[in-house]
């Protein structure tokens, strides 16, 4: 039997903090829970980014639950992606059960049933505050890492951006975005190339072909107006508690183009918006992306780099982004090393590649001498987890097997009438549900065209009826000429010599 004084002095002194922190349960050795050896995560170093893994069944969404629900009654404001739609419950307060009544006394904290502030958001049709963005907004660098273009094409797409900019005409949705490309090489093909050069039809089709793919996936209803503002994540109760804001995804999983594009939009608004904090003492917002490996499996490269990129910079403003998968080896090495808390649920060993994927797991986790890393990942229960974090210093804490506390509130999604009315209650869903389509590149460019097209018409009557006044001058001048040489009859035979000389005869005759 290890000493068990020592392990609990050990946690005790790596889990103590000078700041404010949140207690995810207590340390467990040898099978047992140790109610005076709580594990703690300071809220300092919470923007260090985060990892929750584990086997399917083992508690992976609870520990999301409860770590949102910490940070929400701290003050901090929480961002889900909830692919599989359990997590609706967190509006609603626990109903209580002996086993969580079980499970408290032997971590020794009271249970305390309690609802969180929550906003359910949407991309899609289904129910939810419309998240949406306008093209412009996304600009020609992003817009092209989404179509994964070539470089020509990449350029093209700047030319038509800055088109729109010298023009004034708003980029807002798809149907702008196909519109100007239309234009281009078309009705607009010789204004493009006196002032932008030449672009090429078999490009801009090209363009058009990836526009459609991601139309097809349900772009259409993000691309537009209103643009979420991504300040209103940020939004704290009149109890001074964070408001979890959860992004039902369930329909979104097989649509990954739109998937995305949207993390795409919200990361890189996010970085540009967001003040720089440092170390403030406290993250401005945490990000849980749930069942990550379905994203980091159908990402496209932009969206892998984009979160690469962002992993490293963004802790700065104050944002922690979390992973929560099956498997650690689901989760790109770039990203997974700059990812300060671990809480690793139990893994199984069911074939070779699970007992490698075990022994990879087991060396990104500090060495301890109370545990065999690797032996303790496949006996771990539900609910329980290897759990390391980084110390206000920026240090791993000690590494502790850990029986997890149960959720506050409701571990069950809300039913279709509670979902209703919490929509009901949504300022949010004001704000941006109401859908707008003012008038912007597509209406200008048809309009555009329009007039064109009644100019040309206009220049085309006015030249046929110049043509015809011209035609009938000439005619009237012809015949004018024709009557001047032509002689009426009776003039003609008065006029003869014959006529005259008989005329001149008679008059002669008479005069004797």
């Amino acid at each position: 039997m290890r000493n068990s004084e020592k392990f609990i002095n050990d946690i005790n002194s790596g889990n103590t903090f000078k700041g404010d922190y949140i207690t995810l349960g207590a340390a467990m050795l040898d099978g047992e829970t140790k109610t005076n050896a709580f594990v703690n995560i300071p809220l300092k170093t919470m923007n260090r980014h985060g990892l929750i893994a584990g086997a399917t069944g083992t508690g992976k969404t609870k520990t999301l639950q409860v770590l949102a629900e910490n940070l929400s009654e701290k003050g901090v404001p929480v961002l889900l992606m909830d692919i599989k739609g359990d997590l609706s419950g967190l509006a609603k307060a626990s109903p209580g059960h002996p086993k969580i009544d079980e499970r408290h006394k032997k971590i020794g904290l009271p249970f305390d049933p309690k609802s969180f502030p929550v906003e359910i958001l949407t991309l899609s049709e289904q129910d939810g505050v419309r998240l949406r963005a306008t093209i412009s907004e996304f600009g020609p660098v992003l817009i092209s890492r989404i179509l994964g273009v070539t470089e020509t094409q990449a350029g093209i797409i700047s030319v038509i951006f800055k088109y729109c900019d010298d023009h004034k005409l708003p980029l807002l949705d798809l149907k702008d975005f196909k519109k100007i490309l239309q234009y281009a090489t078309g009705e607009g093909k010789k204004e493009f190339e006196e002032a932008y050069g030449r672009i090429s039809t078999a490009s801009t089709g090209a363009i058009l072909r990836k526009i459609i793919e991601i139309e097809q996936q349900g772009g259409d209803l993000f691309f537009g107006e209103t643009s979420f503002d991504t300040q209103d994540l940020l939004r704290i109760d009149e109890n001074g508690l964070g408001y979890i804001n959860i992004i039902r995804l369930t329909d979104i999983q097989d649509k990954p183009k739109l998937f995305s594009t949207f993390m795409l939009s919200l990361l890189a608004e996010i970085y540009s918006t967001f003040p720089e904090q440092g170390d403030s003492g406290r993250p401005e917002l945490i990000m849980f992306i749930d069942e990550a490996h379905l994203i980091f499996n159908e990402a496209s490269d932009a969206l892998l780099n984009q979160i690469e990129s962002v992993v490293k910079l963004i802790r700065s403003k104050g944002v922690g982004l979390y992973f929560v998968t099956q498997n650690p080896t689901d989760v790109p090495e770039a990203v997974l090393g700059q990812l300060g808390l671990k809480v690793q649920h139990a893994l199984r060993a069911f074939t070779a590649k699970d007992r490698k994927a075990i022994k990879l797991t087991a060396q990104n986790y500090p060495d301890t001498e109370y545990y065999d890393t690797a032996e303790v990942l496949t006996s771990l229960g539900i609910g329980e987890a290897l759990v390391s974090a980084l110390n206000e210093k920026g240090k791993p804490t000690p590494l502790a097997a850990t029986m997890m506390r149960a959720p506050m509130s409701r571990m069950d999604i809300l039913t279709e009438s509670e979902l209703v009315s919490l929509l009901a209650q949504s300022k949010l869903a004001q704000k941006y549900n109401k859908e707008v389509d003012r008038e912007s590149a597509y209406e200008m460019l048809n309009e555009k065209i329009k007039q064109a097209e009644a100019e040309e018409a206009k220049h085309k009557a006015e030249a046929e009826k110049a043509a015809l006044k011209k035609a009938e001058s000439k005619r009237k001048a012809s015949t004018s000429r024709r009557r001047s040489t032509r002689q009426n009859p009776i003039v003609k035979v008065l006029s003869s010599p014959t006529v005259i000389r008989s005329v001149l005869g008679i008059l002669t005759k008479m005069l004797k």
